[in-house]
């Protein structure tokens, strides 16, 4: 028998998952998190751009000409191919100013990758604690319906007998129906929440193994919510500083180098007139914005505005993630003194559930009072389920406002 049981349990403990697992998983499978990490990778690749913009470009270009009524000395037809090296001397540091903004746009999607992830995590976190105290409450309700079941299997057979009244009968069926409508609004709340914590993990979930926070005092970190703001913040002043490389002076060098072909060659004196067959063509170039009617004024003004309002973000999101911090930890508190009344609550409704069920045994109490000690008891369990698991979410809260990784403090 004891071989039976160990081989029974055995596929649910091989696929039965943690919540560390869990989230791991999640972090490297949730499709939205995928989407996030390419666009961090399409900011790496703008920024590699960006840094090839001070290296010289080479061009390659053919022309083909024709005139239908050509110059005297002019052919009616020219080929040419031509090559050109150029190279920005100086560009008002737009080229400078331009990288730094890409490279502050990096930062911030990648610290909007990082706070993605932990985002998802407390998700994660929230719905597997929630999942637990459904199921949990899902027991108490089945233990419920079954002890409510043998007294209406008893009662009835009272009935049949003449010892008891339909109406006891009655009430104990209404109970009954009432407990067994619960449990099937449980299950289904169960699976709709299973599926969606499926859904954020990328996988489908067998069991649940039991997992809980370590209980640790921690020093805070910025969220990387906050400092995404911040690198945005610092890539439109960046930006900004860009529009300001327009009124310096554009210095470029350029390199052209030509080789010509020609049909219906001009003649002079019954001899064809000689063209040029190839040439070179170095050109060095400066060019300045004096005047604008103020429009790079205006787009750099709106510029700054924008980064008013992101640092006025910054400073309400730090204001926020501080009270965060200061109700995480008010909620562990309130969290554990939940726990010890919840606790005592339990111990009472179980110890007078027993005396109320023996009562109604021997007909001292009636089957009203029966059912009260039961759904108290009943209530009293999954009160004291939940308290547990939400001490749980209570420190995922208060790592998570802490900018830490949730993974990091679970329970091996």
């Amino acid at each position: 028998m004891k071989k039976t049981l160990l081989l029974l349990s055995v596929p649910l403990f091989l696929y039965s998952e943690s919540l560390k697992d869990l989230i791991v998983y999640a972090k490297q499978n949730n499709d939205l998190l995928q989407s996030k990490s390419l666009q961090k990778d399409a900011k790496s690749q703008e920024l590699e751009s960006s840094k090839s913009a001070y290296f010289p470009t080479l061009d390659l270009g053919a022309n083909y000409q024709r005139n239908d009524d050509p110059q005297p000395f002019s052919p009616g037809t020219t080929y040419s191919g031509y090559a050109k090296l150029s190279l920005d001397l100086y560009s008002g540091g737009a080229k400078y100013y331009t990288q730094k903004q890409k490279e502050d746009e990096l930062s911030s999607s990648s610290s909007i990758y990082e706070a993605s992830k932990k985002s998802l995590a407390l998700q994660i976190v929230q719905n597997f604690y929630t999942l637990k105290s459904l199921e949990a409450t899902l027991i108490a309700r089945e233990e419920a319906a079954k002890a409510v079941n043998a007294q209406l299997q008893r009662i009835q057979r009272f009935f049949e007998a003449g010892l008891s009244t339909s109406d006891d009968v009655d009430r104990l069926q209404s109970a009954y129906d009432k407990n067994i409508y619960a449990i099937e609004s449980l299950k289904f709340e169960i699976l709709s929440l299973k599926k969606q914590l499926q859904l954020q993990v990328g996988k489908d979930i067998n069991g649940f193994e039991a997992s809980s926070f370590k209980k640790l005092t921690q020093e805070s970190e910025q969220l990387d919510s906050i400092e995404a703001l911040k690198y945005q913040k610092s890539s439109i002043i960046n930006g900004s500083e860009t529009i300001d490389s327009y009124y310096y002076p554009q210095v470029k060098l350029e390199d052209t180098y030509s080789v010509f072909g020609y049909q219906d060659k001009p003649l002079f004196n019954g001899q064809p007139i000689p063209l040029l067959d190839n040439q070179n063509t170095l050109m060095l170039s400066a060019n300045i914005r004096l005047f604008d009617f103020g429009m790079l004024g205006e787009q750099k003004e709106a510029l700054v505005l924008q980064a008013k309002a992101l640092e006025s973000e910054i400073a309400y999101k730090t204001k926020e993630q501080e009270i965060n911090i200061e109700l995480s930890y008010e909620r562990i508190k309130t969290a554990k003194l939940n726990i010890t009344s919840a606790a005592s609550a339990l111990k009472a409704s179980k110890s007078a559930l027993k005396t109320i069920t023996e009562k109604y045994n021997h007909k001292i109490v009636d089957n009203v009072v029966y059912l009260d000690a039961l759904s108290s008891h009943t209530e009293a369990e999954a009160t004291y389920n939940e308290a547990l698991n939400n001490l749980e979410v209570a420190y995922a809260l208060y790592y998570f406002y802490n900018g830490k990784n949730l993974e990091e403090f679970l329970n091996e």
